[in-house]
């Protein structure tokens, strides 16, 4: 299976598509301080277990990094995420 991560600036998350199907997504909020909340991290059940929600919350923290944002993780798996890849602890 070959999904692709994009970011929906639009809707403000990370999606992991496959073809056109949307199979997880990452939401965010952008404060004008310049903060980027995480409050939701969701994967379809039929594709957990596959690395994809640690491949949206990468692109997620990537971006955010790229961009000058801190973030605040409301959702438990991107604090969990942040917790076990020190390169990101600085976006705290």
């Amino acid at each position: 299976m070959e999904y692709k991560i994009v970011n929906n600036v639009t809707n403000s998350r990370i999606e992991a598509k496959l073809d056109t199907e949307v199979i997880g997504l990452v939401d965010y909020e952008l404060t004008d301080e310049k903060v980027m909340i995480v409050p939701h991290t969701e994967v379809n059940t039929k594709y957990e277990g596959q690395g994809i929600a640690g491949a949206m919350t990468k692109a997620l923290l990537d971006f955010a990094e790229t961009n000058g944002y801190r973030v605040l993780p409301i959702c438990p798996y991107t604090k969990t995420y942040i917790d076990r890849h020190p390169e990101y602890h600085k976006l705290l």
